[in-house]
């Protein structure tokens, strides 16, 4: 844990594995949606602390930092999940998509 970040660096390993695996796409349609980055072809997140997410978009075949607020901070990492889940259907509602039922 640092100064501004609640979860341990374990923590946001896990999170990031997870997003990056699991979660690939939405990593992309997160950062088009919600990061200032409709062109992007891929993100992988790349942090977090209490305050965003963080994420590496490619756009035009370079990396670019995106950060990504959630709607409140965040100390519980049980709320990550769900802010998540909030950031991917906003995102969706932004690009004019149907988010994927499960997201919900």
């Amino acid at each position: 844990m640092t100064a501004g970040n609640p979860f341990p660096p374990e923590v946001v390993a896990a999170v990031m594995r997870h997003m990056n695996t699991d979660h690939a796409d939405d990593c992309r349609v997160i950062c088009q949606g919600l990061g200032g980055q409709p062109a992007a072809t891929a993100a992988t997140m790349s942090g977090m602390d209490a305050d965003a997410m963080e994420f590496l978009a490619i756009v035009d075949g370079a990396e670019v930092p995106v950060r990504v607020p959630f709607s409140a901070q965040i100390v519980e990492r049980r709320q990550i999940r769900a802010e998540a889940a909030r950031m991917y259907r906003e995102a969706c509602a932004a690009l004019g998509r149907t988010p994927r039922p499960e997201a919900s």
